[in-house]
């Protein structure tokens, strides 16, 4: 390779000529895979005489290269490989590139060695860590620098790997030490160079504690000298020299980023591995959290309390990720009793000058307000969780304490309502609107703990009127915002007066023609839970219109997936209302959506453009666009009785449908395809339009949908099922549901959940057109008994059962053919094998009764068309009907009871609850005073305790004696794979016991619905009897008295049901 000629390219993609740098970009294209290139590329990076921005253009160009293709693919190109020498060759330099390479080039080298070494290492690069250990022995200290880097790269390989860890131990034996002594020296030390290698070996540390703490990092031997080194590292004054003044610069200075990482250090060490009450009862850690808890954790809340006195007294600064750890750490400290008793007599202090302040509106909260409205909301309002925002460790922090610790929690209450109280008795300009806004903020993050006591919700009506209601007309936009926020959380509060209520819905109604954003969206989002009032809900109707244009215009504004979650609870329960102007409200909804596809624009292949600001803008936006396409769905569904209005709103939705499927906008997939799936299913027809949909959604799965079978099987059995009649005449499109059959069945990409859908979408085919799909009924059974012949050719039991039901169908679709098939294939005694063995599994109704007209249709088939294997076995054809009949009325009985959970509110639901309440009265009676304490609690019971634990004891999550459950369930199960033997069978089996029950498929839909199995089986026995006797006679010759007896009732009740039917059909004829 030409290293001048690769180097004049790399100068060229600087040239402000456009021509110029698109013509070596394409040239550079060009050259990937050559042979030598990627070598050249650094001899170029490693050249001094080269001028500094081609030595970066040859850094990113080979960069990008090796992430690549340095891991080698089935799809990777022969010509794009790396060759093993360059690769050997490249490993052999690496170090010594990053050791000369400024740092605009270092932080590409990083990244390429990064990639090769979660590639390689250890076993095709055994070398490396000897090469680290060379670069630390260094006298120069920028040799040793860039030996940390190179050990930070390493360790980050196994960051969040759980397996393959012993090298691990090896790094830790052979570096730890050394790298803690250099800590050790430089945490003295002022100067930047300092901090950054202090940082770096806080991130080797934190690395390999993220997933495990090895045996080795838990000994005091090592323990000591590195907590020490952490805490040190905490209560260093950071030196001044050289600061910026700009605070957000200040946080990214070398020395706060090292104390953040000592933080973070001291943090994992405590709420991983060191906390007793976080851990079970098996867990490994467990002795050493006990020894942690008492001989370091209180070292390390001595260090940050005497932090927190120095940022309370502003005697240093505290930057906002350090706040926000601190915070988490306190929050830890609440849950063991050794620690809380050392916080106890601080909890006062941390609640009035470390929590408060940091939940008063700030100045820096009032800069981002005005200056970018949008952005404030996501990050003050749309907030599902920020594990970086101090203001919320902050708030958790407080939860937690007024959660479990009783003086706290009066600690809280009494400072949040001296702060109210001093607002209202101080003069106007006295008043602290920033401090009330804190105040507020600390009851509503309480307001669920508040609501479980009758003695402090009784209380809230009059707060309300006295603290919340006058802020809605507030002149500080910030407390009217606040005020919205706080009928949103104290929603389940029941107002005694109806004026307050109605007071309450006015303001919202009010402030949502606020002219700031924030408090629009805040009133918007409080106005959900008020729909629950029925005196609200009527007020509400005349102003809806109002109220979906304010949050379709809001939507358009703002990328705020909760809007739409608003707007999809609005169309839901004001369906009818809705109704005069859905197509409007509809066309919005779509013009919305394709405003936010439009702004998400193409993604980008430039890693170099990729910030996390961005992804998170995209996520916002995407989130966004779900939404928008589920409230659009439930309007569908909602308006399922108007088919007038379905029409205008499926042309209405159709931009929608193609513009994502057309650029595959893999986000939005399953939004879309249950968009498809609303309106073929509530139009019960598929329109011309949709029909053009229905080509696009197959090339959407050719191209790139093949992943998403689950979600387009809904909207494809719409298709067959009402389209049944194009299904049935053009070949074309059965084509096409074959393919995709077909594609799904043999691909080696998908799953067996995967398979199931396609064999669902099989079955469809086979029940909705009978007689018409005769040429696929052998190549379905070809596909299906790759799996089914082969003893383990399937896992689990959904793909099991939904492959025996595919030849089921071809069985009643055909039986005579089908039998033929399996006959000449060698498939019939494997296939009756595993039906009959797995008759049991054949739970819901569909299955049952499938299982029975499937094997009616056998009866129907003359003898001498028989496999010999069915001749031999005729009587236990009868055997199967009669098993799958005793069944059917239980799981019919479970279908129902399904049934009732959907219809919420159901008398019979209340009633067998009660009855299962009774079936238990034998029960411990310590288990009945759960259930009581349980049922008291939500009832709001007054004689329920509360959450609060003795100061003297700990505090444990929730969920943690499922957690001890769980762990000692592994434990046992561990034991029973040592000792093997029949144990493990037991085991094995129990499981087949208690997940091989499939769950019932309350909207399924198929033509067997409409079929009576009593009439079929009574048709297809007493056919029997009278015209061949002869294989009757064979058919029961083996039933016992009881089996007779039975049959008798299954021919009457079939009899009774034909009669019925009958009469049903005579009075449907009359009425028409």
């Amino acid at each position: 390779m030409d290293i001048q000629t690769l180097y004049n390219l790399f100068q060229a993609t600087f040239q402000p000529d456009p021509n110029v740098r698109i013509q070596a970009e394409l040239q550079l294209k060009q050259l990937e895979g050559t042979q030598g290139a990627l070598l050249a590329s650094m001899q170029i990076i490693g050249s001094e005489d080269s001028v500094i921005h081609v030595r970066q253009a040859a850094s990113i160009y080979f960069k990008n290269a090796v992430k690549r293709y340095w891991f080698e693919t089935e799809s990777t190109p022969a010509h794009l490989k790396i060759s093993e020498s360059d690769k050997d060759a490249i490993k052999g330099s690496i170090l010594q590139l990053l050791a000369s390479a400024p740092q605009i080039v270092r932080t590409q080298l990083l990244t390429v060695l990064g990639t090769i070494l979660s590639n390689d290492f250890p076993a095709k690069y055994p070398g490396y860590l000897t090469q680290v250990q060379s670069l630390l022995q260094s006298q120069d200290p920028k040799i040793v620098f860039v030996g940390l880097l190179a050990l930070k790269e390493v360790t980050r390989v196994y960051k969040f790997k759980v397996s393959d860890r012993e090298p691990v131990d090896e790094i830790i034996a052979t570096f730890f030490p050394a790298i803690q002594q250099i800590g050790t020296g430089l945490v003295s030390a002022n100067n930047v160079e300092a901090a950054e290698m202090l940082k770096i070996i806080f991130k080797c540390y934190h690395h390999t504690i993220q997933i495990d703490l090895s045996e080795r990092l838990r000994d005091n031997a090592s323990l000591v000298p590195w907590g020490t080194l952490f805490i040190q590292m905490v209560e260093k004054p950071v030196p001044t020299e050289g600061l910026p003044t700009d605070l957000e610069e200040l946080e990214k200075h070398p020395w706060w980023k090292a104390k953040r990482w000592a933080y973070q250090c001291l943090n994992r060490l405590y709420t991983r591995y060191g906390n007793p009450t976080a851990l079970t009862s098996e867990s490994k850690f467990k002795p050493f959290a006990n020894s942690f808890i008492v001989n370091f954790a209180p070292n390390i809340l001595t260090a940050y309390l005497k932090q927190v006195e120095l940022w309370v007294a502003k005697q240093a600064w505290l930057s906002p990720r350090v706040l926000c750890l601190m915070g988490n750490f306190f929050e830890e400290s609440v849950k063991d009793k050794h620690i809380w008793s050392m916080m106890k007599p601080h909890s006062e202090t941390l609640i009035t000058h470390f929590v408060f302040p940091q939940l008063c509106f700030t100045s820096e909260d009032e800069t981002l307000w005005v200056d970018d409205p949008v952005e404030y909301v996501h990050a003050k309002i749309d907030v599902l969780e920020d594990f970086t925002s101090p203001s919320t460790a902050a708030t958790n922090f407080m939860t937690v304490m007024a959660r479990y610790r009783q003086n706290a929690f009066m600690q809280i209450l009494a400072l949040a309502n001296s702060v109210l109280q001093k607002y209202n008795e101080s003069p106007a300009e006295a008043k602290n609107p920033r401090e009330k806004d804190g105040a507020l903020v600390m009851i509503g993050a309480l307001a669920p703990l508040i609501l479980r006591k009758k003695s402090l919700s009784s209380m809230m009506e009059p707060f309300f009127v006295n603290h919340v209601f006058p802020e809605f007309k507030s002149q500080y936009p910030f407390l009217r915002a606040r005020a919205c926020e706080m009928v949103n959380q104290f929603s389940d509060l029941d107002f005694e007066d109806s004026n307050n209520v109605a007071f309450a819905f006015t303001s919202l109604m009010e402030n949502l023609r606020d002219s700031q954003l924030p408090v629009k969206v805040t009133a918007a989002l409080a106005l959900r839970p008020m729909i629950r009032h029925e005196a609200v809900c009527e007020a509400m109707k005349p102003h809806l219109q109002f109220i979906m244009h304010e949050l379709l215009a809001m939507t358009n504004q703002i990328d705020v997936d909760t809007l739409s979650e608003v707007m999809d609870e609005f169309v839901e329960v004001f369906a009818q209302d809705l109704a005069p102007f859905a197509v409007q409200l509809c066309e919005q909804l779509r013009d919305t959506f394709l405003r936010i596809c439009a702004d998400m624009g193409p993604s980008s292949d430039g890693v170099e453009a990729i910030t996390d600001r961005a992804i998170d803008e995209a996520s916002d936006k995407t989130m966004a666009a779900m939404g928008v396409l589920k409230t659009m769905g439930t309007l569908i569904l909602s308006l399922e009785s108007t088919p007038e209005v379905l029409n205008q709103l499926e042309i209405a939705l159709l931009p929608v449908i193609t513009f994502t499927l057309q650029n595959a906008i893999i986000d939005l997939f399953d939004g879309v395809f249950e968009i498809i799936d609303s309106c073929t299913f509530s139009a019960k027809a598929i329109s011309a339009n949709m029909w053009g949909v229905f080509e696009l959604i197959y090339k959407t799965f050719k191209e790139s949908a093949l992943d998403f079978m689950e979600e387009m099987l809904p909207s494809l059995d719409n298709y067959i099922s009402y389209g049944k009649d194009v299904f049935s005449t053009n070949e074309n499109v059965q084509h096409i549901i074959y393919d995709i059959i077909e594609s799904v069945m043999k691909s080696d990409r998908l799953g067996e959940n995967d398979r199931v859908q396609a064999c669902k979408l099989a079955e469809s085919l086979m029940l909705n057109c009978r007689g018409h799909v005769d040429k696929y009924i052998a190549p379905i059974l070809n596909l299906v008994f790759h799996y089914l012949a082969p003893e383990e050719g399937i896992q689990t039991v959904e793909f099991r059962i939904q492959a025996l039901e595919v030849v089921m169908n071809a069985l009643y679709y055909n039986a005579p053919v089908t039998l033929r098939l399996l006959e000449e294939n060698g498939w019939t005694q494997r296939f009756l094998t595993v039906w009959f063995t797995n008759l049991d599994k054949f739970s819901r109704v569909h299955d049952k009764k499938l299982s029975i007209f499937s094997l009616c249709s056998i009866l129907n088939v003359p003898v001498a068309q028989l496999p010999p294997a069915l001749q031999s076995g005729w009587p236990q054809i009868l055997n199967g009907i009669l098993t799958n009949f005793e069944g059917l009325p239980v799981a019919q009985a479970k279908r129902k009871e399904m049934e009732k959970l959907y219809n919420i509110g159901s008398d019979d639901s209340d009633e067998d609850s009660d009855a299962d309440s009774n079936a238990g009265d034998d029960s411990d009676d310590d288990d009945e005073e759960e259930t009581n304490a349980l049922e008291a609690a939500l009832a709001g019971d007054d004689d329920v305790e509360e959450e609060w634990v003795d100061d003297e004891e700990d505090v444990y999550d929730e969920g943690h004696e499922y957690l001890e459950y769980l762990a000692q369930q592994a434990s046992k199960t561990r034991a029973v794979k040592t000792d093997g033997g029949d144990e493990e069978e037991e085991e094995e089996e129990d499981y087949e016991d208690d997940f091989g029950d499939l769950e019932e498929e309350i909207y399924f839909e198929s033509p067997l619905d409409d079929l009576d199995p009593y009439i079929v089986f009574r048709e297809v026995f007493t056919g029997l009897q009278q015209h061949n006797p002869a294989s009757y006679a064979e058919l029961t010759k083996e039933t016992t008295p009881e089996q007779q007896e039975y049959i008798v009732q299954l021919i009457n009740v079939g009899e009774v049901n034909a009669t019925a039917a009958a009469e049903d059909a005579a009075a449907a004829a009359a009425e028409v």
